[in-house]
């Protein structure tokens, strides 16, 4: 996010630490978060506070009497004390209750812990209805290290509202955490903001029941609009593996926080726009936000698929004509954009729907164009961070008059109906879970 947006008021919160509550268990850092889910396996995430023994028991819903166990994990410094426990006994479509075991003793859990498997269904019934949340931007105040002046963060009780909704996943669109000054370029420093952001209370009831996968933006990433020459990514990236639950990072030669799943009848596709990206600053033949190799591995996926929508998921905005800030159509990388835009036009893919964060407030944009795919794309941003109050007088010839909000707000995604009448629910809500307003796509 431009370095401006720092400068923007944000409303009033309350210190990070006043919100603190009682201590679970002392060995407890953060967590249980579940991960990636599929049809025979399931990631549940844990985070001690020092060198543990960590497992996972769980039991299907209608069969509570028979329980399974992950792996056992001794958690180490190295790895910042987190754990990666695999459900390895589950069935496609199925429903489980887990309870985390530290040192053999049983921590008792004010929340529900529950995952879900994706489901089994084509060539045996219709796709099933399933829903996912999505948003960008958690700024989680820690005054010693914020700039001076009125908190940037505040609304955590945002993540409050998304855990009501019992969505089957959620996808984190960058931004997850704001690294600081004495953060980003040490591996002490970005652990510290790593584990002041995954233990806000507020957290852990979404973590603890709704599977999570994540991209990264430029201050997960590094520095405020970092870009490919940023000297410690490789560091800001082992922590990003270590802090997340994606089914990969990368795929085969291609680096980076990169990665794709299926669920019911959407294909979801997840990029990095920060790790091959060329500097803002320079103007040049071929600029890249991609890189070529994700550039080709994204455009091959897409004509390959066959899911009826197809999710992409980054973290700047794609379609807005907007050249300043992160949108793709700024600081000469509006080529690549139309590229994209040309691939899907010339091989006719349909339903490809964008899931876009970073711009601080909440637009959705739709390219129609008579005889060709119409391209959507939903912008949702921010859960905690301040607003950008500038955002509505933007002229994006893209937007759908009466999507912008400036509130702090996280969307949601509802696929549901026959395979004949299928259809894709856009809703965007407010802290308060207000819903602010909704679109519905028919699949084209």
């Amino acid at each position: 996010m431009r370095l401006l947006f720092f400068c923007i008021s944000a409303c009033f919160s309350v210190p990070f630490l006043s919100q603190a509550q009682p201590v679970v268990n002392p060995l407890l850092q953060s967590g249980p978060m579940l991960g990636y889910s599929d049809m025979r396996e399931s990631l549940i995430w844990v985070q001690t506070t020092s060198e543990a023994e960590v497992y996972a028991v769980y039991s299907e819903n209608t069969n509570p009497g028979i329980t399974r166990h992950t792996n056992k994990v001794k958690t180490n410094k190295s790895e910042a004390f987190t754990a990666r426990l695999i459900a390895d006994s589950v069935e496609p479509g199925n429903r489980y209750t887990y309870k985390i075991y530290i040192n053999n003793k049983l921590v008792n859990l004010p929340y529900a812990t529950e995952f879900r498997t994706a489901p089994l269904w084509r060539w045996r019934s219709d796709p099933p209805e399933f829903t996912m949340l999505t948003g960008s931007c958690a700024y989680v105040n820690q005054p010693e290290y914020d700039r001076p002046g009125k908190p940037y963060g505040s609304d955590y009780r945002i993540f409050n509202a998304m855990a009501t909704q019992k969505a089957d996943f959620d996808i984190w669109l960058g931004d997850n955490l704001y690294l600081r000054e004495p953060d980003w370029n040490t591996w002490t420093g970005i652990l510290k903001r790593y584990n002041h952001t995954r233990s806000l209370p507020e957290l852990q009831p979404l973590l603890a029941s709704t599977q999570n996968y994540a991209i990264w933006d430029d201050h997960d990433y590094g520095a405020d609009n970092s870009n490919k020459s940023f000297v410690n990514k490789n560091q800001t990236f082992e922590a990003f593996k270590l802090f997340w639950g994606n089914p990969t990072y990368g795929t085969g030669d291609i680096q980076g926080a990169i990665t794709s799943f299926q669920w019911g009848d959407a294909d979801f596709f997840l990029l990095d726009n920060r790790w091959y990206r060329d500097p803002d600053e320079i103007n040049k033949e071929g600029k890249t936000m991609l890189g070529e190799k994700q550039l080709g591995w994204l455009l091959e996926s897409l004509v390959t698929s066959k899911a009826t929508f197809k999710i992409v998921a980054m973290g700047g905005q794609f379609l807005s004509d907007v050249t300043i800030a992160e949108t793709y159509s700024a600081y000469g990388f509006e080529k690549e954009r139309g590229k994209i835009i040309n691939f899907i036009y010339q091989y006719n893919i349909r339903n490809v729907i964008f899931v876009t964060g970073d711009v601080h407030f909440s637009e959705l944009s739709v390219l129609k164009q008579e005889g060709k795919p119409t391209i959507y794309d939903c912008t949702f941003s921010a859960f905690t961070s301040g607003s950008n109050t500038s955002g509505a007088s933007w002229k994006n010839s893209f937007r759908v008059p009466g999507t912008v909000v400036m509130q702090h707000n996280y969307g949601m995604l509802k696929f549901s109906g026959p395979a004949k009448a299928r259809k894709l629910s856009v809703s965007c809500f407010n802290a308060d879970n207000e819903k602010k307003w909704e679109q519905v796509i028919v699949p084209e």
